[in-house]
C-alpha cells in the first residue's frame, strides 16, 4: 500500500483550497528590529518585519539577552526533565512567583507554551469539575477550543461578546449545574476586546467559574503589564487567568495563574504539565527579567500605543481598508485567500516588507487580512513606506481602497 498518497492528496486539497502555508527563513538581528535578514531564494535581504507577535521588541532588551546568557553560563541550558523527575530549578520558581504577583493571584503554573497551557489546562480544570458546563465564546481560540474538546465536558457557545445570549444560556444552566466561562479579553484577529466586568458580573450572579485568555494583552496593558483585566480593575474577580511568555515578554512558554488550590489540582493532575520537560533556566530567567522591567517601565507601552495609532491614521488616510478597534492590532481587509497570500508576496519580493497573510481557518472565508502589529521601534519613515508600497500592492492587484474606515466583523 502507497501511504504517501494520503498525504499528498491531503496537501492538494490544501492548494485547490489557496490555504497551503509557505513560511519565510528569517534571521532576526538583535539592537536592529524590527530589521531582519530574509534568506531568499536568490539570497539573503534586508527586510522589515510587520507581523511579529514580539510586540514590545522584548525579544532583544539587554535585560532580557543578559539574564538569558548569564543564567545558560551558570547552570547550563537544560531543564534535565519533567518537574516530576528532575524537580523544579530554582529560575522556574522564582518565575511562577513573579507571574503570580503579576496578577495578583496566589500562584502560578508554567506550560511549555500558551497552546498547552490553555488545550491542558482548560481540559483539566473542566474534568476536575463533575458535570461542568463550558460556555465558550465563538471566537476562542483553537488552543482554548481543543482544551474545551478535550475536557469531554459538554459546551455551548455564546456569539462573540453577546452579553445577552451569555446571559440566557447561564439562566438554562440552571443555579447548582458547574459552569465555566471561558474567553479572551483580546481576540487578535479583529483586535477588539472582551466586556470583563460585565462577564464577571454575570459569573457573580449565575455562580459561575471565569477563565480569560490573557495572551495578546499581558505586559501590554495595565499599570503593570497585567492585561486587559488589570486595566479594566477586574483582575481580582476572575478566577483563573492565561497567559503567554512568547509574545509582549519576548520569551516562551505560557501559564496559568489562580488561587493555591486551583493551581495545585491542574499541577496534580494535567497531562500536559506532568510528562513534559519543563522550561529550561535561561528562559525562566529571560521571561522573568522581561516582566520585571515591564512591571515598572511604561516606555515600551506608551510607545506602543503611540505606533499603532500612526500606523492606522497614516493607513487610513491612504483610503486602505483598516479595520477599526481600539488595540494594537491593525487588521487590513483583503477578503479574498488567493489575493492576500499574493499581497504578502508582493510586499516581500519588491518591497522588502514581511506580513503574513492571514487566511482560513485562522479567519472565517471571506474575512482574509493582512494582521499588522507595529512595535515601538517602527519610526515614522517605516510607516510612510509602508502604505506606499500597499498601496502599490493594492493598485497591482485590483484591490478595492475606502474613504471611510471599516468595523471589524
Amino acid at each position: 500500500m502507497d501511504y504517501s498518497q494520503y498525504f499528498s492528496a491531503a496537501l492538494g486539497r490544501l492548494h485547490d483550497e489557496r490555504r497551503y502555508r509557505v513560511f519565510a527563513d528569517l534571521e532576526r538581528i538583535a539592537g536592529r528590529f524590527p530589521h531582519a535578514t530574509w534568506h531568499s531564494p536568490t539570497g539573503p535581504r534586508n527586510v522589515v518585519i510587520w507581523c511579529s507577535n514580539d510586540y514590545l521588541g522584548m525579544g532583544q532588551h539587554p535585560k532580557v539577552v543578559g539574564a538569558m546568557v548569564e543564567t545558560a553560563t551558570r547552570v547550563g541550558t537544560g531543564a534535565g526533565g519533567t518537574r516530576n523527575i528532575a524537580g523544579t530549578h530554582h529560575p522556574l520558581v522564582q518565575l511562577e512567583a513573579e507571574l503570580a504577583d503579576l496578577h495578583g493571584k496566589e500562584a502560578a503554573l508554567l506550560f511549555t507554551s500558551g497552546y498547552v497551557s490553555n488545550q491542558t489546562g482548560i481540559a483539566t480544570l473542566a474534568k476536575l469539575i463533575p458535570d461542568c458546563l463550558i460556555l465558550s465564546d465563538a471566537l476562542n481560540h483553537n488552543s482554548m477550543i481543543e482544551g474545551v474538546r478535550q475536557s469531554g465536558c459538554e459546551r455551548q457557545i455564546w456569539r462573540h461578546n453577546d452579553l445577552a445570549h451569555l446571559e440566557q444560556l447561564l439562566i438554562a444552566a440552571g443555579p447548582n449545574r458547574p459552569k465555566l466561562i471561558a474567553c479572551e479579553s483580546l481576540y487578535s484577529m479583529d483586535g477588539d476586546v472582551a466586556p470583563l466586568a460585565a462577564i464577571c458580573d454575570l459569573a457573580e450572579r449565575y455562580n459561575a467559574m471565569t477563565y480569560v485568555d490573557e495572551v495578546h494583552a499581558v505586559g501590554m496593558y495595565g499599570p503593570r503589564g497585567g492585561g486587559i483585566a488589570e486595566r479594566d480593575g477586574v483582575m481580582h474577580r476572575i478566577d483563573i487567568l492565561e497567559g503567554t511568555l512568547a509574545k509582549a515578554f519576548g520569551c516562551l512558554g505560557g501559564y496559568i495563574a489562580a488561587k493555591g488550590e486551583i493551581i495545585d489540582a491542574v499541577r496534580s493532575y494535567a497531562p500536559g504539565f506532568i510528562f513534559t520537560t519543563a522550561l529550561p533556566p535561561p528562559i525562566c530567567s529571560a521571561a522573568t527579567a522581561a516582566i520585571k522591567h515591564l512591571k515598572s517601565s511604561s516606555w515600551e507601552r506608551e510607545r506602543h500605543q503611540d505606533r499603532a495609532a500612526r500606523v492606522k491614521a497614516v493607513l487610513n488616510a491612504a483610503g486602505l481598508p483598516v479595520m477599526t478597534n481600539d488595540t494594537h492590532i491593525v487588521p487590513l481587509f483583503v477578503g479574498d485567500p488567493e489575493k492576500c497570500k499574493q499581497a504578502s508576496d508582493l510586499l516581500l519580493e519588491e518591497h522588502g516588507i514581511y506580513i503574513q497573510p492571514i487566511n482560513y481557518p485562522t479567519v472565517a472565508k471571506g474575512t482574509e487580512r493582512l494582521r499588522i502589529t507595529p512595535s515601538p521601534y517602527h519610526d515614522d519613515g517605516l510607516i510612510d513606506r509602508l502604505a506606499e508600497a500597499l498601496l502599490q500592492v493594492w493598485e497591482r492587484l485590483g484591490l478595492a481602497l475606502h474613504k471611510k474606515p471599516l468595523a471589524a466583523e
